[in-house]
């Protein structure tokens, strides 16, 4: 059964923080340079911060401490994004593809870019799990874990290629990871993505419904259901001849409307 409280309110939650999240970070990650530091330090007290809060979520069976997991889980999820965008934690290469790399060379080429940031993420998911172990409410871990795969998800479909203009949230300084992408098709990873990420998002739709209504457990299953739709969607508009920019306007410089299609 289908509640206000257990299912259409986290969804709710849900889609405006990832899209004002998704903005803010957009916002800064394209400011000045010299902003960087600042923005950074703000960025690792508010993941220091959502640190502790999936931790104290974790050890409450209730509604709230599903929702104090989920933003903390966010805010350790926003500073890794922010210390990759701004280029704090990024990889050892920081060049253009090479143009004559095929195969396993340019797949090792493209994981050198990112490889630092992909190691602080799996290091962190284990950390969120190992704390949130047998604990009454795991949403924070959860959440976490489930961002990771989804972006790991996005990151194989994008080097293998997708129909999408991708580009438009990078800041200047790492717009050389666009080198990286594969060509604008409709690849088989895209397609075995799309498969897995509706495949997910059922599942945890279909666990949500059958959770109690009004429950901690309706409020914990409909916030995971919520991010797996969201990636799925994503997916979709990596499908599509959509920018990825579009939706996001509002927080990127105008430099962005000049980019070639």
């Amino acid at each position: 059964m289908v509640s206000f409280s257990g299912h259409a309110v986290p969804m709710v939650v849900t889609l405006l923080v990832w899209f004002f999240a998704t903005g803010l970070i957009a916002w800064l990650d394209n400011r000045d340079r010299a902003t960087f530091p600042r923005s950074l330090a703000l960025a690792g007290a508010g993941g220091v911060a959502g640190l502790i809060a999936v931790v104290v979520g974790s050890v409450m069976p209730t509604m709230a401490g599903a929702y104090i997991g989920f933003v903390g889980a966010l805010m350790v999820w926003s500073w890794h994004e922010a210390s990759f965008l701004m280029g704090a934690v990024a990889g050892p290469r920081r060049e253009p593809s090479n143009p004559a790399a095929r195969g396993w060379d340019r797949f090792i080429d493209a994981g050198s870019t990112l490889i630092y940031h992909e190691i602080a993420l799996a290091l962190t998911a284990l950390m969120l799990l190992s704390l949130g172990w047998n604990s009454p409410n795991p949403t924070g871990a959860e959440i976490f874990v489930l961002l990771f795969a989804l972006r790991l998800t996005s990151k194989l479909t994008l080097f293998a290629g997708v129909p999408n203009k991708i580009g438009d949230l990078l800041p200047p300084h790492l717009e050389y990871l666009c080198s990286y992408f594969g060509p604008r098709h409709f690849s088989a990873v895209l397609g075995c993505a799309l498969v897995a990420t509706t495949g997910l998002a059922w599942a945890l739709g279909a666990s949500a419904l059958a959770a109690p209504a009004g429950s901690p457990e309706a409020v914990r299953a409909s916030l995971l259901f919520a991010f797996a739709a969201l990636g799925a969607i994503e997916h979709v508009f990596l499908a599509l001849p959509f920018r990825d920019g579009a939706l996001w306007k509002w927080a990127l410089p105008r430099r962005h409307d000049h980019l070639g299609a």
